[in-house]
Formats: C-alpha cells, structure tokens, sequence
C-alpha cells in the first residue's frame, strides 16, 4: 500500500498568496524528552572506547540543556517577535518538564502531538496505542486536541497515515516532498504539509556539523528561490528548530537575525501549521 502524494506542480492550481504574500514560513519548535534509561536518538559525542553505554549522561545532557536552557531563548525571540510557531511536542514533555510545558502553553501557539517520547513508531507494539496517547495527553494538558502529527524521528510503518486520518488527525508533517501542502490517498484524505530535511538543523548541525553561517546561507538561498518561484503559485518553507541546536548562545543569534529578516521582507508572512491547512483546503478541497 501506498500513501505518497502525487500531484506535481503542473496539476495544481496556483495558490493564493497568503496576507499579501507569495511566501509563507511556518517554524516548528520541536520539545522532545529522551528516555534517560535508553539509548540517545542522536549523539553529540561518541562514547568512549566504542561502547554505547547506557545512561549516556553527555548526550542525554545535550538535550536536556535544550529544554532547561535553550528552548526559553527560542520561545522569547519569537514571542517578542509576534511570531506563530507550530510547537511539536512529546507529550510527555507534561509530566518530564513541567515548567516547559507550562511555558510552551502561555505562548498561545498550536501544539502538534509528536509521540509520548522520543522513540520511533515503527519499534512500537501498537502504533495506534502511541498516536492515541500522545493525542489525549496533548488534549488533557493543553484542553484542545492536535489537529496534526509528526512522528519521532519523522519515521512511519507502512499504515501510519491511514491510523492518523482514522484517528481524527488533519495533517502530518513527516513528508517532506514538496514545496506547498498535498492530499494523501487516505480514507479520510490526510493533508501533508511540507517539512524541511535540508534546513533541519538536526540535519545541517547535528548530522552535517555545519558552522551557523552555513545554515543562514542555505535559509537565504532558499528563501531567493522559492520567492521567485511564488509568482507561479504561493510557496510554504518549514523551518524546524531544535533547543538544544538553534537555542543554543552561539547559534540563537544568528537564528534572531534571519527571522528578523524574514519578517521584515513583505514577500513572505509567517504561519502556523493550522492556519496553512485552512488556507490550502480553501483552494484545493480534498
């Protein structure tokens, strides 16, 4: 079975731009919390000797930083700057990091369920069990249920969009195909908004180990070209973000400097990942 969206540029309509813009940027805060007593997703230092030990106190303490240190520096910059952001979130992020959960929820921004922690789906025993629990934990803490999901790691099984659209979900950000939203084959249609693998700075940082100025560089390119390109149709760009990659002192500068950038360039708008399904399903029904 296959869920993979298939429209091209040449079968869509040409999108509206949004406020008066061809260019929409939708960042995406990703709060995470990573299983102390479990192998790290990602490490920022190998282990010693070649062993994989578990607890790994540096990389666990990696991100943990993120979410003590880092990710009040991202959400303040945005805040001051009125910007929405999309907030992925573990859920368990609630009971783990209470006094994040209670800052992510004063933001007012749209909380997207990404899975109870950060472990893959596909290990899971029940894949459904984990979107549920993720969904009702988000619900219970926040008082409004996810419309959207992305998976840990962004990792799927073979069904995992058809569970999401069963389950109620609108859209999923584990697709990172295209440069505007597309309709997967599901019963309900599941929307895939875009996402982003080049400018992920789990990517560019973590896995590419790039200095800062090459990831402005790659956001400004990219921002050139899909600007030219939105005289065809809008066009929407994802910028993920890490706490513990971009909110970090030596990068979260630079980071300020590119959304302040952004904001002031009248071709491109800001907006969450809700507020892009509305503006999408209004021009292209299911």
């Amino acid at each position: 079975m296959s869920w993979i969206p298939h429209a091209l540029p040449a079968a869509l309509p040409p999108l509206a731009p949004m406020a008066g813009a061809g260019l929409i940027v939708m960042p995406v805060l990703n709060v995470e919390s990573w299983p102390f007593d479990r192998p790290m997703p990602r490490k920022v230092l190998t282990g010693p000797h070649g062993r994989d030990d578990v607890p790994d106190v540096p990389n666990f303490s990696w991100v943990d930083y993120g979410l003590r240190a880092g990710v009040e520096r991202l959400v303040t910059g945005c805040v001051e700057r009125g910007l929405p952001v999309g907030l992925s979130v573990n859920a368990a992020i609630r009971d783990d990091y209470p006094a994040v959960f209670d800052l992510l929820l004063r933001t007012g921004w749209e909380f997207i369920a990404h899975g109870v922690r950060q472990e893959s789906v596909t290990g899971a025993a029940d894949e459904r069990e984990v979107i549920e629990a993720s969904m009702r934990m988000l619900t219970e803490g926040t008082g409004v249920r996810p419309r959207g999901w992305m998976g840990p790691g962004l990792a799927e099984t073979m069904r995992t969009p058809q569970v999401l659209a069963e389950l109620g979900v609108e859209y999923v950000l584990d697709w990172s195909v295209a440069d505007y939203p597309l309709w997967m084959s599901t019963e309900p249609p599941l929307l895939a908004l875009p996402y982003n693998l080049e400018l992920n700075d789990s990517v560019v940082i973590a896995v590419e180990r790039q200095p800062m100025p090459e990831y402005q560089r790659r956001v400004r390119e990219t921002v050139a070209v899909l600007k030219a390109e939105a005289g065809r149709g809008a066009r929407v760009l994802a910028l993920p973000l890490h706490p513990h990659l971009l909110g970090v002192p030596h990068r979260v500068r630079g980071l300020m400097t590119l959304l302040d950038e952004l904001a002031a360039d009248p071709d491109v708008t800001f907006a969450g990942p809700g507020a892009i399904v509305d503006w999408y399903r209004a021009q292209v029904p299911s």
